[in-house]
């Protein structure tokens, strides 16, 4: 039989793991006080102060926190509050977690790897390029066009950015497309041109890395 444990934090990261281990874990709110391992999925300055308490037997789920003797599960995605399919997602683990966490991470699919403690801020830093960032310039397009009249049909810019990173996946650094690619000067001057002053420099310097 499957050892069972507990969620402490009702966030989107919380519910959609209890979701997942329906039957497995117990989903409770940061201020319940459970026996057995706990999972912490709460803000992370509310980790100390729990950790405290659970000691010896609770990780965390922040990506760039680190407290000293208390272990840290970062899985590399993006919740929504519901259970998806997390195969192959990386988990960065720090420190010796509450074995029953780690495998029931594993049999969902994630992908455990160890992540020493000083490193945690860089690869957190990587983690929020490639997701909150990237979100804020998939957006920032769409907006742009819109504030010019132009409704972008169908599914937007989307197409474009799933595309692109199935080039990425499948080609690595030769999957990148565009005119800084081809050295294009005189398009990649017109473009930045046509841009807002703020958003011509990330065009630039981002271009140009």
């Amino acid at each position: 039989m499957q050892e069972s444990f507990s969620i402490l934090g009702r966030g989107r990261a919380g519910r959609a793991l209890a979701e997942a281990w329906s039957g497995r874990a117990r989903l409770l709110s940061r201020d319940a006080d459970p026996e057995g391992a706990v999972l912490l999925a709460v803000p992370d300055d509310a980790i100390a102060g729990l950790a405290t308490k659970f000691a010896g037997r609770c990780a965390h789920l922040s990506g760039s926190l680190h407290l000293d003797g208390v272990p840290s599960l970062h899985p590399l995605t993006s919740f929504d509050g519901r259970a998806a399919d997390w195969k192959g997602t990386p988990l960065a683990v720090t420190g010796v977690a509450p074995a029953v966490l780690v495998e029931a991470f594993r049999d969902l699919g994630f992908a455990p790897f160890d992540l020493p403690a000083e490193l945690k801020p860089l690869y957190h830093a990587c983690a929020v390029l490639s997701s909150g960032h990237a979100a804020t310039l998939w957006l920032g397009a769409s907006r742009m066009m819109a504030e010019q009249g132009i409704a972008m049909p169908g599914k937007g810019f989307l197409p474009l950015a799933e595309a692109t990173l199935r080039n990425i996946e499948a080609h690595g650094d030769h999957g990148r497309t565009g005119p800084f690619v081809r050295g294009d000067d005189g398009t990649i001057q017109r473009d930045a041109a046509a841009l807002p002053e703020a958003w011509r420099e990330i065009f630039l310097r981002l271009g140009r890395l």
